[in-house]
């Protein structure tokens, strides 16, 4: 069995993990290793109670996947902890996102998981303040040329990055979660509106349907769905927790992705999480978003997803045309030949300059 479908297996099955043979672990780990999956492998046979059954060299390393999550855990935390310091009494929302928000709210996609930075909505009104009062606080700008300032400032959804140069960790601070000139344009201060605050915090986080929506669109509309198993991983645990702990949920995710204009990367989704982790969809929830993708682009999508998941021979040739989708989505056709052409003329000069 390949490594991603054996991956997918532990995944919802961790009581099969010792019975794989050592040349199916010698192929599951190191991808889920390169796909950063390999502490939620560790979380998942832990939960199962069969961490004690498996033979020591491959405990050692779901022990070291472990420890780098939680190395990354503690890393959000006293990150989170930081800006709390350095926007106190701004008296604005700071709305945590994706894994500084599992995190901090204890949800199901935190165990395991590797986060690579901390993300945080606030009011677009707010920018210049947040930003300001982080520099002052040891935050640094990544050094960018004037057109990716203003590519980041007027176009897309958050400002450049910032960087902390003693602890080596980066903040992306967001005012909506998809770019301006995207094709969908989701209402930020209706996320902020209904964002759910953090007891013992001043932060909060997006409310349970807009949580699934922001994962569904960083995958499906603005990502290049490079590491899709991984979007899907946390997909999947956010809607089967969230469809046990909250009542109606299929139902007011499928109103709220039609408010929000995220029915076609919600549709996506829900579609690709039931057909490769078998996520406990409703059937009538697909339907009800009224944005389902044609047949013969359900069909190209689905095999495309397929060749990156599971690393198909024509994988990288999917991978560039998934690439490409997420630029289209992006920009208008003007802006992104523009951009590309921008972007292919700095990689000349890279390549002349040695």
């Amino acid at each position: 069995m390949p490594a991603p479908r054996l991956l997918i297996r532990l995944l919802a099955d961790p009581h099969v993990a010792p019975a794989l043979t050592p040349a199916e672990w010698d192929r599951v780990i190191p991808y889920a290793f390169r796909r950063g999956l390999l502490g939620r492998i560790d979380h998942a046979v832990c939960s199962a109670g069969v961490f004690a059954a498996l033979p020591p060299t491959i405990a050692r390393h779901l022990v070291a996947g472990r420890v780098q999550a939680q190395d990354r855990a503690r890393m959000l935390r006293w990150e989170a902890d930081r800006v709390r310091r350095a926007l106190a009494g701004l008296g604005i929302p700071l709305v945590l996102l994706k894994g500084a928000a599992y995190e901090l709210a204890e949800l199901p996609p935190a165990h395991g998981r590797l986060a690579s930075d901390l993300d945080l909505l606030v009011p677009r009104a707010a920018l210049a303040s947040v930003e300001r009062h982080l520099l002052q606080h040891g935050w640094q700008h990544v050094k960018l040329d004037d057109y990716d300032q203003r590519y980041y400032r007027e176009w897309m959804h958050e400002l450049p990055p910032l960087h902390h140069p003693l602890r080596g960790t980066s903040i992306d601070v967001h005012h909506t979660i998809l770019p301006l000139t995207g094709r969908r344009r989701p209402d930020a201060t209706a996320l902020l509106n209904a964002a759910r605050p953090l007891p013992g915090t001043v932060f909060s986080v997006l409310a349970p349907a807009d949580m699934v929506l922001h994962s569904a669109a960083h995958a499906f509309q603005d990502g290049d769905l490079g590491n899709v198993l991984r979007d899907l991983v946390d997909l999947d645990a956010l809607l089967t927790h969230f469809i046990a702990t909250e009542a109606g949920f299929t139902d007011a995710l499928v109103a709220r992705a039609r408010a929000l204009d995220l029915a076609r990367p919600a549709w996506y989704a829900l579609h690709t999480c039931r057909r490769l982790l078998d996520s406990p969809i409703p059937p009538h929830a697909l339907a009800a978003l009224a944005d389902t993708p044609s047949a013969p682009l359900r069909w190209t999508m689905d095999r495309l997803l397929d060749a990156v998941t599971f690393e198909t021979p024509w994988h990288p040739l999917a991978g560039q045309l998934l690439y490409g989708r997420s630029h289209w989505l992006r920009m208008p056709p003007a802006m992104l030949a523009a951009h590309l052409g921008r972007k292919a003329w700095r990689r000349l000069q890279a390549i002349r300059a040695g």
